[in-house]
């Protein structure tokens, strides 16, 4: 049986790797994040704090353990903070791979590594993995700079590309669009929604499920690993106020200029995903099945 270690164990991938793992039992997990752990199922696996913006305590915890691979989710995801944060940003997504790319090396393990859509320009989706990368924000360059440090590395690696990741965490603490869409309509608020940028959002069992089967399956190389459904964004929020039965009057449609966000977006991303498909069978769910998935985890709140 392999033994895992997870980064960021305590987001929205992380903690759904450990209920993956924690349902099949096809792992050793060592699940690792800053602070305490906020998962709430605490038997079954090892959980260690681990700081990765510290180089020695990341080289003392993977020493510990000596896991057979380690999926990196940790990361700052927010686009606009990245853009006025660079600092920080550069620390967490290219800084703390480096460090993981010297200890994988070290102790001869498999890194699995998380990055994004946003690495393209958005002029020519869906992309496949050999499409040539233009970022138009800081948050897309570091994650492109990571990606290259981890090829130029020459270790046991494989890259996946995700998008818009949804789900719920066990303490609900964690929005994402799904969330924050249903919760505004829900309360009565009008929102405002782009109608000129489109996306293929992924359910974060899916991605969870990617991870696993890149180790199962030693992969090595680049794969996208997003939903299946491309659609824009206001027509995302549409089906969850459909799904939910919620009063679509109250979205009103903009185009994305008119939000005036720190960060400029790609228009049209989305994947095509037959590499993965044929090469890790990883099977992705339709959006309507991942909001149903949503919706029974919800009742369960």
């Amino acid at each position: 049986m392999k033994t895992i270690l997870v980064t960021g164990s305590n987001g929205l991938t992380g903690q759904k790797i450990t209920e993956r793992v924690l349902a099949t039992k096809d792992f050793n997990l060592i699940a690792t994040s800053k602070g305490e752990n906020r998962f709430p199922v605490k038997e079954g696996y090892i959980y260690a704090e681990m700081d990765i913006l510290n180089p020695a305590n990341v080289a003392e915890v993977v020493a510990k353990y000596k896991p057979d691979a380690i999926i990196h989710t940790a990361a700052m995801t927010n686009v606009d903070t990245c853009e006025s944060q660079k600092e920080l940003a550069r620390e967490l997504n290219v800084g703390a791979v480096e460090t993981l790319i010297q200890v994988c090396k070290e102790f001869d393990i498999q890194l699995v590594h998380l990055s994004t859509d946003f690495i393209f320009d958005g002029a020519n989706g869906p992309y496949d993995e050999l499409a040539p990368a233009c970022p138009l924000s800081y948050y897309g360059q570091t994650k492109l700079e990571a990606e290259e440090a981890i090829i130029a590395a020459a270790g046991k690696w494989a890259i996946l590309r995700t998008i818009i990741v949804y789900g719920i965490v066990s303490d609900m603490s964690r929005s994402n669009i799904v969330l924050w869409a249903k919760g505004a309509l829900e309360k009565g608020e009008p929102i405002n929604v782009v109608n000129d940028q489109w996306r293929m959002p992924t359910l974060a069992e899916d991605l969870a499920d990617c991870c696993l089967l890149a180790v199962v399956k030693n992969a090595q190389g680049v794969y996208n690993a997003s939903g299946k459904d491309m659609m824009s964004i206001s027509e995302l929020v549409g089906k969850v106020a459909d799904f939910w039965n919620l009063d679509k009057s109250l979205i009103k449609e903009i185009s994305a200029e008119t939000l005036n966000q720190t960060a400029k977006r790609p228009v049209r991303t989305g994947f095509i995903l037959d590499k993965t498909i044929r090469d890790l069978d990883y099977q992705p769910r339709s959006f309507q099945e991942g909001l149903a998935i949503l919706d029974e985890q919800l009742k369960d709140k």
